[in-house]
């Protein structure tokens, strides 16, 4: 692995340039990246800072700073630095200004800004946090999504990250010789899919979490591995007799699982 550095300046959070950026290094074999994060820039005097730090470890530049006079000190000081100088968002915005024919804003920040599709955020988080694991289900009904699984399904994390996109999504695990709750076999609202992973990978999981949590001792049916793979087959069985859509997570990133349930709610939505 060969090490580069790479500088991320935002005036924001750096979220954006951040994702921009990790999108395309994993496209290069063998680079090794030293990431120096430079976020809520916005004043001569921090870019300054910045130039500085680009000059002691020299690397590319990613930015997505909409001030023009910060954008020119920075575009300067790394053509003297003869170091590479990215707007990340560029081509995005003035590509979309031209066609929508609206002067661009030029203020920081404003994807984070506190109106009501961020508040929904928090109340669509606040939701996933009180219906974990089945909690509360006499609110099920209230949810956009309802997932269901095995223990280590990754319910949780894949909640979490639908409520980072406004989506309220609950979880209740299938648990065998425990009956599924009424309320989930009642509801009326929500999309309810299924999360199911390969029984070799979850014994592995299991155990990990055990020898986490200091009881890896004996061998049980919660890490047999022919008893997780009746655990599996019953799961997809009741996901079957209830026509619920079942998305095997095993070689999926909670990225690639969430985009697949948004797929589903919008279908679900338009029914």
């Amino acid at each position: 692995m060969t090490a580069h550095h790479m500088h991320l300046v935002s005036d924001a959070t750096g979220e954006t340039v951040s994702s921009v950026a990790r999108a395309c290094l994993v496209q290069f074999a063998g680079v090794e990246p030293i990431e120096h994060a430079w976020t809520l820039i916005r004043t001569k005097g921090q870019m300054t800072k910045v130039l500085k730090g680009v000059e002691t470890n020299p690397g590319a530049v990613l930015f997505t700073i909409v001030n023009d006079e910060l954008r020119t000190v920075l575009v300067e000081g790394c053509r003297q630095l003869g170091v590479p100088c990215v707007p990340v968002l560029d081509p995005v915005i003035h590509t979309l200004a031209a066609y929508f024919q609206v002067e661009i804003r030029g203020r920081p920040g404003l994807q984070h800004a506190l109106d009501a599709e961020y508040y929904h955020r928090i109340d669509a988080m606040n939701y996933v946090l009180t219906h974990d694991d089945g909690q509360c289900g006499a609110e099920l009904n209230q949810a956009d999504v309802v997932l269901v699984g095995v223990s280590r399904t990754s319910k949780t994390p894949t909640c979490i990250y639908l409520a980072n996109r406004g989506i309220k999504a609950a979880n209740v695990p299938i648990v065998p010789g425990c009956p599924l709750p009424d309320e989930l076999l009642n509801l009326t609202r929500p999309l309810v899919v299924g999360l199911t992973k390969e029984p070799a990978r979850l014994v592995q999981l299991r155990r990990n979490r055990l020898r986490m949590i200091s009881q890896g001792g004996e061998e049980t049916d919660y890490t047999d591995l022919e008893s997780v793979r009746e655990e599996v087959a019953m799961a997809r069985r009741l996901c079957g007799k209830y026509e619920w859509p079942v998305i095997d997570v095993t070689r999926r990133s909670i990225e690639e699982t969430a985009a697949t349930i948004m797929n589903y709610y919008t279908r679900h939505t338009e029914a």
